[in-house]
């Protein structure tokens, strides 16, 4: 059994339209794949409709947080997407994401690139504006060779030139929202130190200790080292270990099912969720 709880669609970030990612996870031999965008579930219609037969669809969002000046992000599996406390701070993120994105763009063109408004636009498509749209914008201008290249101090990376902060949860009041919502709270890329600072392990057991269920180890992100390191750290709180490969469609290099979940651990995040089940294909659309 092959599942991948880490996936993201146009409706974010990602290239391929909910739809397409659904039908592109059931043709990469997938049994299980989690929709999981930045701050939304716009996208959960349109997937849900289109779930091929043979594949389980795994509603969920990647919340955007920070810790003491550090950004992470927390992925949010079955939970309800109609529960008021957590509808309304995801909204209040996402909403921040375009004058965010704006200011980026104004500190582009102070920096002298030539980038607007109406092209990232353009890219984002109606998704949830983030910064992988802005770097994006700078792959089309040449200013740089791929979108991982734009997450530098040069550019976009956390406090570099032309970064922008932006409305982020804490990770304890995520995980209490989540947990209302009746859902289940995993850690993303914890060690995914290329992307910036990342979080101490002493708050990652503050986080198991206010319920915080699992961390996602196996990771495009993460070295082999980090792996193991993650693996223990998990094994002595007590916490689930996930695998995924945040697939953004031609944004990133990962396949779909490049890395997976154990068939067990995924049992268990069934079992813990309560505010909504897996969607089993039934042919789609």
């Amino acid at each position: 059994m092959r599942i991948d709880l880490h996936c993201h669609s146009t409706a974010s970030d990602g290239t391929d339209t909910p739809a397409e990612l659904v039908r592109n996870a059931a043709a990469a031999g997938l049994d299980v794949v989690a929709l999981t965008d930045h701050d939304t579930t716009r996208g959960y219609a349109e997937a849900i409709a289109a779930v091929p037969e043979g594949l389980t669809l795994v509603t969920g969002a990647e919340l955007s947080c920070r810790i003491d000046g550090i950004s992470m992000h927390m992925l949010a599996y079955l939970f309800d997407p109609e529960e008021p406390a957590l509808l309304a701070e995801r909204e209040l993120v996402r909403d921040d994401r375009v004058p965010r994105a704006q200011g980026m763009v104004a500190k582009l063109n102070a920096l002298g690139v030539p980038v607007s408004w109406e092209q990232v636009e353009r890219i984002a498509a109606g998704g949830s504006v983030g910064r992988p749209h802005v770097a994006t914008a700078l792959v089309e201008l040449g200013v740089v060779p791929t979108v991982s290249d734009a997450f530098t101090e040069e550019w976009l990376a956390d406090g570099g030139r032309a970064f922008v902060e932006k409305h982020e949860t804490d990770p304890f009041e995520a995980i209490r929202l989540i947990k209302g919502a009746g859902g289940v709270a995993v850690f993303a890329h914890p060690a995914a130190a290329k992307r910036g600072r990342t979080v101490p392990e002493s708050a990652i057991a503050e986080m198991a200790a206010a319920g915080l269920d699992g961390i996602e180890v196996d990771h495009m992100d993460h070295e082999v080292d980090a792996r193991e390191r993650l693996r223990g750290l998990a094994k002595e709180l007590g916490l689930l270990v996930t695998g995924s490969s945040d697939y953004h469609g031609s944004r990133k290099t990962v396949s779909l099912g490049e890395y997976t979940t154990d068939p067990e651990v995924y049992g268990e995040i069934i079992r813990r969720a309560t505010g909504a089940f897996p969607v089993p294909g039934t042919g789609g659309i």
